[in-house]
């Protein structure tokens, strides 16, 4: 798996946040990938943040979602334009 400066390097290349979310789904499978607005993800610290793009973690107990900052328990990204 790429690290999650691997990944944001790969989505802030990228010209849209749809087209970004395409291909960390490619790289990063099975990790999931969502589109979220940066605005829903305000008092969130991301995992990393670039110029134009910003991810998060996100862990899943099999039914919720939440964000996390744990490797270990990432079952995806939450991605967004910044």
């Amino acid at each position: 798996m790429a690290t999650v400066d691997e990944a944001l390097s790969l989505a802030e290349a990228q010209p849209t946040v749809r087209e970004a979310a395409a291909v960390l789904r490619r790289q990063l499978a099975p990790l999931r990938v969502m589109v979220v607005d940066a605005f829903d993800m305000r008092g969130e610290a991301p995992l990393a943040q670039g110029a134009r793009r910003a991810l998060w973690g996100a862990a899943s107990d099999g039914h919720c979602w939440s964000v996390s900052h744990d490797p270990g328990a990432l079952a995806g990204l939450y991605l967004a334009d910044v």
